[in-house]
């Protein structure tokens, strides 16, 4: 009998990180040995996985030895140095960081979307997409299998445990939260919630209690940010559609996790709703949740730690009867990372290990 593979999880103590612990003890078992590794100041720590505690080993080169799959869940700056190691050293590796998701020899993979990408890897590694193009791309590309997408314009209303390293944007907010719940004057008068909160704003660029900041990433070309210009460039390969137009804004809002995305989708021909009702109902990894006169329609409240994209308010744009509008909810730290990522793994695996 073939040996079951071995998987280390890089990042194995960070958000995404604990996300990926929980779902390998509830998928299918594939995996032999399973390695957990994380930077130096957390080895020895101990980390629950299918049952057994595991000790947390340093990332290094001698961790990755006999390797046969590396999920990266860390940083850019990390897996641009580590993964490379990881693929030289024969593991193919997966990695969610935005370090790799532009490089031609790459594929960005979203596996309901474009899993035959994955097939080719001439550099061992494989990109999963930011989590804003991961909350809207399965519907999103569900309707362009159906109706052929023209243009796209999106708002995404980004969860803060989408900031900062590791869990900082949501201690950042849970901190800024706690300081003003005691004044109920707040957010009366300008900059009175800057002024309450103070400087100190972690990740965020302002106050995010009591607020919303049209603003994430860093600064791209003619005024975008760099999460704006990932959006539309990741929705480009991963549809292969190159010269899509894509207008994207990334709104940071005050809620823990789960992104949601207010969509206008412009198509090839006319799209009756009906029929694009029946295809979100009938998509892999989507749920249409769309009767607004009861109160049915996705929040992210109501869909944080659930896996698919959920999909409502799906209604032809006033006055385009080839556009569709529609409101989309996933929680980043699942579908938008961890569960993407594992997704891909175990496709590999399952076609290299004929599991």
């Amino acid at each position: 009998m073939t040996p079951k593979p071995t998987l280390a999880v890089v990042g194995a103590t960070g958000a995404v990180g604990s996300v990926m612990l929980q779902m390998l003890s509830h998928h299918a078992d594939v995996w032999g040995e399973i390695r957990l590794l994380a930077s130096p100041r957390s080895a020895g720590r101990k980390a629950s996985v299918r049952g057994e505690e595991c000790e947390i080993l340093p990332l290094d080169e001698e961790a990755l030895e006999g390797v046969d799959l590396a999920l990266f869940l860390v940083p850019e700056a990390v897996a641009a140095q580590w993964a490379p190691i990881a693929a030289a050293k024969g593991a193919v590796v997966v990695d969610t960081s935005a370090a790799f998701r532009a490089d031609p020899d790459v594929p960005l993979v979203v596996p309901e979307t474009n899993p035959h990408a994955a097939r080719v890897r001439p550099r061992g590694i494989v990109a999963s997409p930011g989590s804003t193009t991961l909350a809207l791309i399965v519907a999103v590309g569900a309707l362009h299998a159906e109706f052929g997408l023209a243009e796209l314009v999106v708002t995404a209303q980004q969860a803060a445990s989408g900031a900062g390293a590791g869990h900082a944007g949501v201690e950042a907010l849970r901190a800024q939260l706690g300081l003003v719940a005691g004044d109920g004057d707040l957010g009366t008068h300008p900059g009175d919630v800057r002024r309450f909160v103070g400087e100190d704003t972690g990740p965020f660029p302002g106050p995010l209690a009591l607020n919303v900041l049209p603003w994430s990433g860093t600064a791209g070309a003619d005024g975008a940010s760099s999460e704006e210009e990932r959006v539309r460039d990741e929705t480009r390969r991963i549809l292969g559609l190159p010269a899509l137009r894509v207008a994207a804004t990334c709104v940071r809002v005050p809620v823990v996790t789960g992104h949601s995305v207010s969509v206008h989708a412009r198509f090839e021909h006319p799209v009756p709703v009906g029929r694009a009702h029946e295809v979100l109902a009938t998509s892999p990894g989507v749920v249409l949740y769309d009767d607004p006169a009861a109160g049915d329609f996705p929040t992210p409240a109501d869909v944080v730690g659930t896996d698919p994209a959920w999909v409502g308010r799906v209604r032809r744009s006033m006055d385009d009867e080839r556009a569709l509008d529609f409101f989309v909810c996933a929680d980043n730290l699942r579908k938008g990372a961890a569960l993407n990522a594992l997704q891909i793994a175990e496709s590999v695996v399952t076609a290299l290990w004929d599991l």
